[in-house]
């Protein structure tokens, strides 16, 4: 499985601390105006300066580590904001905006290696987690229901509560040139991303293109197969994009038996009817499945293009995660 930069962030981390390395653990809690990285985003460092994460790009790590060197954040927990109205108003994001973080000094130990393991573990999706937290104290994490649409922050006046679960994964059930801007615009907004292939030929030209199926885990297996044996975790978007109803139809009848938070299909409005009409006659999916489905898929933008297509398509994902 290929890993997003907060997985490898918290990997690393496990590692330091291993090695009985101190460590300060940062999060993006809140930004204002225009930030280069969202809410819940990691940054690590060790106390022999190894880094790894962003915050901002560059220009709040630099003061940061300026700081750690003349031996500040030893608390447990702080709250620092960078830009304009904060604690280094000095220190500004070069696009004008302003961002806090939350920053957690963990010392070596036992504690710290089970405390990052089981973060890792809520982003890796194995478990859902709330991470609570009051002012200057050591955070605690508690189990939460079922969480959908990435890291959220909720302040409080006695602290706050930062959820944890898994980067939004992108499942491609067969290529095709929308499914290649599909992949593009995935990979620029964070996504995991998977695409489900058997065909060969297919296959043979996407291994031959490295710029695009960089960072791309790819299942080389019948998609509707692959989600029969082992479906999809609900911050999952199921994609089938191959205009072939062969494939199409029983990827959606399989998707629609999982708990993925999105799913949809390429196709006009009168070829999503008659889809839909013959997905009912096989008679597997009930009225309520079958209302999940999104088609024609993507957001209604007046697209014909590939690249407008995947454009609607991967901004009516980010609405749906967004709880819009």
């Amino acid at each position: 499985m290929v890993n997003s930069l907060d997985i490898q962030v918290l990997e690393n981390a496990l590692i330091w601390v291993g090695k009985q390395r101190h460590i300060w653990l940062c999060t993006v809690l809140q930004t204002w105006g225009s930030a280069p990285r969202a809410p819940g985003s990691l940054l690590a460092v060790s106390e022999d300066s190894a880094v790894c994460g962003s915050l901002s790009g560059g220009c709040i790590e630099q003061h940061f580590l300026q700081r750690l060197n003349a031996g500040d954040y030893r608390q447990p927990s702080q709250q620092v904001r960078y830009g304009a109205g904060g604690l280094m108003p000095d220190v500004g994001l070069p696009c004008g905006g302003s961002l806090d973080v939350l920053i957690e000094y963990l010392p070596a130990s036992a504690e710290a290696e089970h405390y990052l393991l089981q973060m890792l573990r809520a982003l890796r999706g194995e478990i859902s987690l709330e991470k609570q937290i009051a002012p200057g104290q050591p955070a605690r994490l508690v189990p939460a229901g079922l969480i959908t649409g990435g890291p959220r922050v909720i302040q409080q006046e006695n602290g706050l509560i930062l959820t944890l679960n898994a980067t939004t994964t992108v499942l491609i059930a067969g290529l095709s040139p929308v499914a290649d801007y599909c992949i593009h615009f995935a990979r620029m907004l964070g996504f995991h991303i998977q695409v489900c292939e058997h065909r060969a030929s297919l296959l043979d030209e996407f291994d031959a293109r490295p710029v695009l199926n960089d960072g791309v885990e790819i299942i080389r297996r019948f998609p509707a197969r692959h989600l029969e044996l082992h479906g999809c975790p609900a911050h999952t978007a199921v994609l089938s994009l191959t205009h072939d109803a062969r494939i199409d139809d029983l990827t959606l009848v399989e998707a629609c038996n999982t708990s993925a938070f999105y799913i949809g299909a390429l196709g006009s409005q009168s070829n999503s009817e008659r889809r839909r009409v013959r997905l009912a006659e096989m008679g597997e999916l009930s009225a309520e499945q079958l209302a999940r489905i999104s088609a024609p898929v993507g957001m209604a933008l007046g697209s014909k293009t590939p690249p407008e297509i995947a454009l609607a398509i991967m901004a009516d994902i980010v609405r749906v995660k967004n709880g819009i």
